[in-house]
């Protein structure tokens, strides 16, 4: 998948700007707070159908406006082209169109403009608790499973609407209790296998990519946990309700599942190195996107690479540019503070490339 051009108004502190990429790698530099981020939050926004780091639409909009629009320009692998717009205006719903054909729900729109992001506070993949490491492993195969994302969509409900009567003051109807679990443990099945070979095909990739870019010895590893894996999760939940009702939530599900990180014997997210660990991450996000190319959507995602010199030296930064520039990925987006540090870079790279400076919500060539 290429992005070949990306029209963006009143997106976050970006008034209006319209870019033509380069198929390969497309670096934006500036200082912090500039707007680099946001281009490749905008880019990210067209594929999910919505920013990767804001809770609302509304605090997408720029300051002062009312309406925010983004288009983009894409050309599929096998040539298909699709123009993608989203649209928030006041009062009105989002929308979002391909091809001028309005998507009727946002889930049915993913996995169509494949992609994958890796930013700074991606390191809450690494160090922080098992709700990163489930919205990963959710945005991985919800790109190439549909069937997978409605059985997401529908635990979730059923989990919400399982702790609403948990919480309530009166004793909780049995049936509507019954009702609930049977759905959950329907969908948690589903989502516990695919989760599972998930973890089972993407280890490989993972340590693969980590020898490549890490002088680490010690070999990385992914354990998937579950409480699925103790039996069926419908005899989990219904020992566990009593209990459950005490503390007013879901003990058990999926909705607890761990992707468990370790390097050599230890756990990774209390023992690596900021190096390590981002090293780590961008392993597991290469992984994650060979994943998706070979065996996943089987077509070429977009790879964002935002602020990649933080917590590496140079020579390792050089290192994943060359890896990112050759054969195994498509188009590239790369963010930093300093462009004459990613000049030399990007020449010995020895790949197609263009570098934007992004300056108070301008980007300019």
């Amino acid at each position: 998948m290429i992005l070949n051009r990306l029209t963006l108004l009143n997106y976050k502190n970006i008034a209006a700007a319209d870019i033509a990429f380069s198929p390969k790698i497309n670096c934006l530099t500036g200082s912090n707070g500039e707007g680099k981020t946001n281009v490749l939050d905008a880019v990210f926004y067209l594929s999910f159908g919505h920013s990767a780091s804001v809770m609302t639409d509304a605090l997408a909009v720029r300051h002062g406006e009312e309406e925010m629009m983004l288009q983009g320009r894409y050309v599929a692998d096998d040539k298909t082209g699709y123009d993608v717009t989203v649209a928030v205006k006041p009062h009105k719903s989002k929308r979002l169109s391909v091809n001028k054909k309005a998507c009727r729900r946002i889930a049915d729109h993913i996995g169509l403009i494949p992609l994958v992001m890796v930013s700074p506070e991606d390191t809450d993949l690494v160090k922080g608790g098992g709700e990163a490491r489930r919205r990963f492993m959710d945005i991985v195969i919800s790109q190439y499973d549909r069937v997978y994302l409605n059985a997401l969509l529908a635990y979730n409900k059923a989990l919400r609407q399982r702790n609403a009567l948990l919480r309530a003051e009166a004793e909780p109807d049995p049936l509507m209790m019954d009702i609930y679990e049977l759905e959950m443990a329907e969908k948690g099945e589903l989502i516990f296998a695919s989760r599972q070979r998930l973890a089972e095909r993407i280890e490989p990739l993972f340590a693969r990519y980590y020898a490549a870019i890490s002088s680490s010895s010690e070999t990385p590893s992914l354990r998937y946990v579950s409480h699925c894996q103790r039996g069926p999760l419908l005899a989990t939940l219904r020992e566990g309700r009593q209990r459950d009702r005490i503390v007013g939530y879901s003990l058990h599900g999926i909705h607890r599942d761990d992707l468990e990180m370790s390097l050599g014997d230890y756990p990774i997210k209390s023992e690596a190195s900021q190096g390590q660990t981002k090293s780590f991450l961008l392993a597991l996000k290469f992984a994650q996107f060979g994943l998706l190319r070979s065996a996943g959507v089987q077509e070429t995602p977009l790879l964002l690479l935002d602020d990649l010199f933080d917590k590496l030296d140079e020579e390792r930064v050089g290192q994943i540019v060359r890896l990112v520039s050759g054969d195994d990925f498509g188009q590239i987006f790369i963010t930093d503070t300093d462009r004459e540090r990613l000049s030399p870079i990007l020449e010995r790279a020895q790949g197609d490339y263009k570098v934007f400076s992004v300056r108070d919500g301008e980007v300019t060539l």
